[in-house]
């Protein structure tokens, strides 16, 4: 007999999780997650889930408690006879800390990979990592997706004429070329440089975005400053219509202002994290299917990376 499967979710973000449950074709699996008057968290499988292949759905953002959250939902499913534990993690909270770039700092994103594993996660499917090397950070096998199938399809759909990608800084380069390849675009980037965390200044633009439509493409938006300032300056440098691409929409601080004073046009996001309030500008893409497909092959041990030959 095929062992049985159960969709559950953490509280970050309920949305997305019934949407990958519906396109899964069931509905999550009960649970009671509480909190004490103290703050301390409760989790208690409300169904029978030994033997059974458990998919955990739980985005990681600000703040720490939706990652304890998600610690004990894995362990209380460990202690439950799961025949394993999937954490589901749309967005993979404390990326950025993905290594020693200077004396007496943490590297976070290590320790939230050992304490994934310790708490017993058997597997992670998760999406666009803001550092890609994380996935070495993992003894146990870590899924990794890609919001821009969902982009590119969107643009493909909606073509637009004289388009550059461009990246809003070096680190975004390798995703720019990408999705200029498979959009037929041109391609240029922004060299930035970031004196203090949260503060960036746009310094050159390598490549032609004079008359041209512009896609602003990144994996994470915080606070906007990078990529805002980076619309500003492709304005000046004669840019016609300004759109911009990001996974993870965290935008904390100044972000909606700052994208509702750009000259960005159309911004659109990913449902990885729910929108703290609606805009305008910013339009939602829901990557739900593509977790429900993901989840049904590692469920059916059928290859994920084929998702997304082109």
């Amino acid at each position: 007999m095929d062992k049985p499967l159960a969709i559950f979710a953490g509280r970050s973000n309920l949305a997305l999780s019934r949407a990958i449950a519906e396109k899964f074709g069931t509905k999550l699996g009960a649970v009671t997650i509480k909190s004490f008057s103290d703050g301390e968290l409760y989790i208690k499988y409300q169904q029978s889930i030994r033997g059974a292949d458990v998919f955990i759905v739980q985005s990681t953002p600000p703040p720490g408690d939706n990652i304890i959250e998600l610690l004990l939902l894995i362990d209380a499913a460990k202690r439950a006879s799961a025949h394993r534990v999937t954490a589901v993690i749309p967005y993979f909270g404390y990326a950025r800390q993905d290594r020693k770039d200077q004396p007496r700092v943490s590297i976070a994103s290590k320790l939230f990979a050992n304490l994934l594993t310790g708490a017993g996660a058997d597997r992670v499917l998760t999406m666009d990592l803001h550092a890609p090397q994380i996935q070495g950070f993992f003894d146990i096998p870590l899924d990794h997706l890609y919001a821009s199938s969902i982009f590119v399809e969107h643009f493909r759909q909606n073509p637009t004429e004289d388009l550059v990608v461009v990246a809003p800084d070096v680190g975004s380069l390798k995703m720019a070329r990408s999705y200029s390849k498979r959009l037929h675009a041109g391609l240029a980037f922004v060299d930035k440089r970031r004196p203090n965390q949260n503060i960036a200044e746009v310094m050159n633009i390598i490549g032609e975005v004079d008359g041209k439509n512009i896609l602003l493409v990144d994996d994470l938006i915080d606070t906007a400053g990078t990529i805002t300032n980076a619309s500003v300056a492709l304005k000046e440098r004669g840019a016609k219509k300004i759109m911009a691409a990001s996974t993870h929409s965290i935008l904390s601080g100044p972000a909606y202002q700052r994208i509702e004073d750009s000259p960005i046009d159309k911004f659109l996001v990913t449902d990885t994290v729910p929108l703290k309030r609606p805009s305008d500008k910013i339009h939602v893409l829901s990557v739900a299917g593509l977790f429900a497909e993901s989840i049904r092959r590692i469920y059916t041990d059928d290859s994920i990376s084929t998702l997304f030959d082109d």
